[in-house]
């Protein structure tokens, strides 16, 4: 049996964990992000699929491209963060299956169903995105994940060959606490789960 992980290591990734809306002037070092990128890759996909693909925008010519995509309220807050992450799913994952899922011919599965493929990226490259979010927690660094953009300009601008679809956006840093909101409150085991 594995050993329960110490309660600082929960506290971190999930009890005292916040969304950041305000940030240290402070970067996001490049190792780390590429560090959580390493870790999270190794997150379960069905058949490894592994659709999600990643464009950090860091330089402010690249903040630049991504300003006009944002809603009002993201503006300021993804111009302070030292970078933004454009989390997003690859269509074409199947035909990386392959080399990724060997077992099977599992690219048969995906080829000419674009409902299938549709949902599987989508779903399985916010797995992915999740475990990034959690994987940059547990190097130290803050996130704030959000939507409130216009995903259409992000896609022309970022994956402009049209096999790659943004799904949302994290900030990433070193949150500033005086700008966080209170904490919201969450449901009950009772009110989301059950068991039989």
């Amino acid at each position: 049996m594995k050993p329960r992980l110490p309660s600082e290591a929960f506290a971190q990734l999930f009890l005292e964990a916040r969304t950041h809306n305000g940030w240290r002037d402070e970067p996001a070092p490049d190792a780390l992000l590429e560090e959580a990128v390493e870790i999270a890759k190794w997150g379960p996909t069905s058949a490894n699929c592994s659709p999600l693909r990643i464009v950090f925008v860091r330089s402010g010519e690249a903040k630049a491209r991504l300003a006009p995509a944002l809603a009002p309220g993201n503006l300021d807050k993804t111009m302070a963060a030292p970078a933004t992450a454009i989390l997003g799913y690859d269509i074409e994952f199947y035909e990386k299956l392959p080399r990724l899922f060997p077992a099977a011919d599992a690219r048969s599965w995906f080829a000419g169903n674009p409902d299938l493929i549709e949902e599987t990226a989508f779903r399985n490259g916010t797995l992915q995105a999740a475990y990034l979010i959690l994987a940059l927690r547990a190097l130290g660094l803050d996130t704030g994940p959000m939507s409130g953009f216009d995903k259409a300009v992000v896609d022309r601008e970022f994956f402009p060959d049209g096999k790659t679809k943004s799904n949302f956006l994290v900030n990433i840093g070193y949150g500033d606490p005086a700008r966080l909101h209170p904490r919201g409150p969450r449901l009950s085991f009772e009110e989301m789960a059950r068991i039989i």
